[in-house]
């Protein structure tokens, strides 16, 4: 039997450092380690977003109006109260009458009404403009009342519904399409990877139809926590899970397996924090309150929101923030479609004749 037989104590060469490396960039090893450590950066910033966001809420310049501005010493101590107990000055609006004042809380321009009443004041408070917000100012006026020796009333003339008292269930709705609209998009990648463009944007429509319509059929028709003006409802949240589902897709085009990332930056980790959900957007830092108006959440819980408690005021902004992503998305998807990793090989069309 021919055949070189290695002699007895030599060794194979060690691979050297490079090669080590190059071995390493090659296997598994490295998008996992990768993995590992994104993971654990974005579990830490998650929770620091919605900690930094929620769990101090600290007034910023309230706008409240003001009827008629007391005169009275005894009206100036109670406001200077205010702004001392809540930490923050009251950005008051003259209005000749409550009646002009109460138009401006059902136009959300000021979230309290105040005006004297005899010796006492009286403050209008709308917990369905945010419950956070209606809270605050009305333990703050009873504190300040009672320190002043001013009499107050507070009375809540825009309560929110008796299923969602906390004025949670329209953000709690709207985290869900957020989250299940890149979800599913996620899913459309890997299980239907070879959708071409257009089917692609069809079957994310299709989705964001049939879970719209989900989640707002679970939410009033039968846990009844909230009744909803049904087909606007079901429409803001279709329209909110397809442009969710378009920017991941948008950032899988650009970004290719990572896309993960900027998409969970953009619609979780300062998204939903800013959206002003959960706390509304004049306890929120500044920076967030104002940015969280131009992304597809806060544009989702602010549709959703005057759909349900204002229907007379609706405003079209949030509409146009959600349009805007969901464009831009689109548009961006379809320019540079042929660096998405999804889609199917197209034959050419002299193949047949070459057979």
């Amino acid at each position: 039997m021919s055949g070189s037989v290695e002699p007895h104590g030599a060794h194979r060469r060690t691979p050297t450092l490079r090669e080590r490396w190059e071995a390493y960039k090659n296997s598994p090893f490295l998008p996992a380690t990768v993995l590992v450590l994104i993971v654990a950066a974005a579990a830490g910033l998650f929770a620091g977003s919605y900690t930094y966001a929620m769990a101090d809420p600290t007034p910023h310049r309230i706008p409240a109006a003001l009827v008629t501005r007391p005169e009275a010493a005894r009206g100036e101590v109670f406001l200077a109260g205010m702004e001392k107990a809540l930490d923050t000055s009251l950005e008051l609006h003259d209005y000749p009458d409550v009646a002009d004042a109460r138009r401006a809380l059902e136009e959300q321009k000021v979230f309290a009404v105040l005006r004297a009443s005899g010796g006492g004041m009286e403050l209008d408070v709308a917990a369905a403009s945010g419950a956070t917000v209606a809270e605050l100012l009305g333990e703050a006026a009873l504190k300040v009342g009672d320190a002043t020796g001013v009499e107050v009333t507070v009375r809540d003339v825009k309560p929110l519904q008796r299923g969602d008292p906390r004025g949670l269930a329209l953000f709690y709705i709207s985290l869900a399409a957020v989250i299940i609209g890149f979800l599913g998009a996620i899913q459309l990648s890997v299980h239907a990877a070879g959708l071409n463009p257009a089917e692609r944007i069809a079957f994310t429509i299709a989705y964001a139809l049939l879970g719209g319509f989900a989640i707002a059929a679970t939410v009033d028709w039968w846990l009844g926590a909230v009744d909803l003006p049904f087909v606007q409802s079901w429409l803001i949240l279709a329209f909110t899970m397809f442009t969710s589902g378009m920017v991941f897709t948008m950032f899988n085009t650009l970004m290719g397996r990572w896309a993960m990332i900027p998409t969970w930056g953009v619609m979780v980790l300062l998204g939903n924090p800013s959206s002003g959900g959960a706390v509304s957007w004049p306890l929120l830092p500044s920076a967030l309150g104002h940015i969280g108006r131009w992304l597809p959440p806060g544009a989702s819980v602010n549709a959703q929101h005057t759909a349900v408690y204002y229907q007379g005021h609706q405003f079209v902004f949030p509409y146009l923030v959600l349009a805007g992503w969901a464009l831009v998305s689109c548009t961006v998807f379809w320019v540079w479609r042929h660096r998405h990793p999804g889609g199917r090989a197209r034959t050419p069309e002299h193949a047949d004749a070459a057979t």
